[in-house]
């Protein structure tokens, strides 16, 4: 029997957790250590796992075969991941679309000098969907697609919202406009802005004496993540966000409209409904760092995307197993 992969968590936030739930669904792979900048003693107790700073990382070189980072992207990952990737295979769920392209040539450069593998932006979006998107233009070349998010909670933007200052907790829905959704259901192709899409759902404790108005400026101005939409901000209290938003539900689908031949109307969905949008991104993380550690097991070096690992480094069968069972 091959030896488990061997896999650190850097990062215990709600994904970290995920992760670790999703190691014990897959057998080839084992839990070494949960790295964090927290207090590693209370975490250990709380996690029945070894703990460790995240600076420590260093002493597990060769005892861990991919680390999976679960850090943000708006400030922890596009230092963690260069820095790591260094000394450990990694695979990141990094999600700011607009910064992919130099987020990858930093993670390469570092990746290329420790002779690592980084993965980098798998998930759903990007990830899964990004995937769906290359294959439907392939096969579709003549059409338009179309992503629709939600609606249900974005991490990453929601992690945004927390690190404004004044912020105490905060959580944001992405809520696709479903009058859109019809049209290209229907077969329309219609030129649409990123505004006309999406709106998004701002639900935020302000810190006690904080400038609530200072706030929804920050936040609705915020490039990248809330300038280019219709965005609200509801100021809550602690007890309501408790209550009412304290679950992680999400999803969305891709769509491609297209037409072949003599002008056949063809439609291309992919879509996802998610209880738990974290648990999800942590399944999704897992398999590709089952890909990561066979990419380095062959000599591979570099970052990474999902367009780059065929889909059976994904699967713990062997091409044998996936030719007989699923083509």
């Amino acid at each position: 029997m091959n030896r488990r992969i061997r896999v650190g968590i850097a990062g215990y936030g709600n994904l970290g957790k995920g992760v670790q739930l999703a190691i014990k669904q897959n057998p080839d792979m084992e839990l070494v250590a949960i790295f964090t900048r927290r207090d590693p003693e209370g975490l250990a107790k709380e996690t029945g796992v070894t703990v460790e700073r995240l600076d420590n990382a260093g002493q597990y070189i060769n005892r861990i075969d991919v680390m999976i980072l679960c850090g943000g992207s708006a400030t922890d990952l596009p230092d963690q991941t260069p820095q790591l990737v260094k000394l450990f295979n990694t695979v990141d769920s990094f999600d700011t679309h607009a910064k992919i392209p130099e987020f990858y040539e930093k993670v390469n450069a570092a990746a290329v000098e420790g002779g690592k593998v980084g993965i980098i932006s798998t998930g759903w979006d990007p990830g899964l969907f990004s995937m769906n998107r290359l294959l439907m233009q392939a096969v579709l070349p003549q059409g338009k697609e179309y992503t629709f998010w939600g609606a249900g909670v974005s991490q990453g933007h929601s992690d945004a919202i927390r690190r404004v200052p004044g912020v105490k907790a905060g959580v944001q829905y992405t809520v696709p406009v479903q009058e859109v959704i019809d049209r290209i259901r229907s077969g329309e192709t219609p030129e649409l802005t990123t505004r006309e899409k999406h709106r998004r759902n701002c639900f935020v404790v302000a810190e006690e004496g904080a400038d609530q108005e200072a706030i929804r400026s920050t936040i609705t101005r915020m490039p990248d993540y809330f300038a280019d939409y219709d965005t609200t901000v509801t100021f809550i209290t602690e007890e309501e966000l408790a209550k009412d938003h304290s679950g992680m539900p999400h999803g969305g689908f891709v769509i491609r409209s297209g037409v072949t031949g003599n002008g056949s109307k063809q439609i291309a969905e992919f879509g996802l409904k998610l209880d738990s949008n974290p648990e999800f991104t942590a399944s999704v993380l897992i398999a590709y760092a089952r890909a990561a550690s066979r990419l380095s097991a062959e000599g591979a070096a570099g970052a990474k995307t999902v367009f780059d690992i065929p889909l059976g480094y994904l699967s713990p069968k062997s091409p044998e197993e996936l030719r007989r069972e699923l083509l």
